[in-house]
């Protein structure tokens, strides 16, 4: 369990960030890290909680109107700073990304990424996997501006690779902020909005408790298999490209297996 913050806003958002991931620090007491931008990306990340890793010098640093954030408790993955989230790719144009989830074919997907395209990836953070797979698939696709049309593309090619758990919080420079769920939905994953002068600002958090607490309103659930594409003129992009049943959880909190769900259904009609 990991949280993940994302705003496209109209004034820096360090504050904003840094106070969403306080009411998120429970998910992740790991690590955290923060990436923001202001027509180039600025980075703090490391070990620990969020009031250890961040102090006024980076409220100075950390510029931009711009922004995602992480706090981490791994699954696949050491505890190494290096493994902190968010993620960040130079090409195409500049992507930067954080996640809560679990990729469970990710070695299969780091030896293809580098036979396919000589991508290396560099830690055992699942999310860097992730990262490159969308960054590939929205390479071929790469134009002056990006369209809904092409950003839905990019997902896909994620959907048809990325297998496993993921809600994901994406910033494409100049393009603007990606969201998605897994197709099964297993991660959660809200987004709102909140009147900053003459313009929305919009953020994106694993928990609706990361936006109300930054005064963001009108708090809606990102769908299993639903992208949210905000671009740079502010206005929102939504399509649910797959639409599945949901994966049974159970009181547990353990998702079973296909096939022992369905001898469960078979029993209990045979049982009343």
């Amino acid at each position: 369990m990991c949280g993940v913050l994302g705003i496209i806003g109209n004034n820096d958002v360090f504050k904003d960030l840094y106070q969403g991931m306080l009411a998120i620090q429970h998910r992740g007491q790991d690590s955290a890290g923060m990436i923001t931008y202001d027509g180039r990306f600025h980075t703090k990340k490391g070990n620990g909680l969020v009031n250890e890793i961040f102090d006024e010098q980076h409220a100075v640093r950390l510029k931009g109107s711009v922004g995602i954030a992480h706090t981490r408790y791994p699954t696949i993955g050491g505890g190494r700073g290096e493994d902190a989230q968010p993620f960040f790719v130079n090409s195409p144009y500049g992507i930067i990304m954080a996640h809560n989830g679990n990729v469970v074919n990710y070695a299969e997907l780091k030896k293809t990424l580098f036979e396919d395209s000589r991508r290396i990836l560099n830690t055992d953070n699942d999310v860097e996997a992730v990262l490159n797979v969308f960054a590939q698939e929205l390479n071929t696709r790469a134009s002056r501006e990006l369209s809904p049309e092409d950003v839905y593309a990019a997902v896909n090619g994620v959907y048809n690779k990325v297998k496993g758990s993921y809600a994901v919080v994406a910033y494409i420079a100049d393009q603007g902020l990606v969201a998605f769920r897994d197709p099964y939905g297993i991660k959660p994953l809200v987004y709102g909005k909140r009147r900053d002068g003459v313009q929305f600002s919009y953020a994106v958090g694993s928990e609706s408790v990361s936006l109300n607490i930054m005064n963001f309103s009108e708090i809606k659930d990102i769908m299993p298999g639903q992208v949210l594409f905000i671009d740079k003129q502010r206005k929102i992009h939504t399509r649910r490209l797959v639409n599945r049943p949901t994966v049974p959880v159970y009181s547990s909190g353990f998702i079973l297996p296909d096939r022992i769900h369905s001898s469960m259904k078979s029993m209990s009609t045979t049982a009343g």
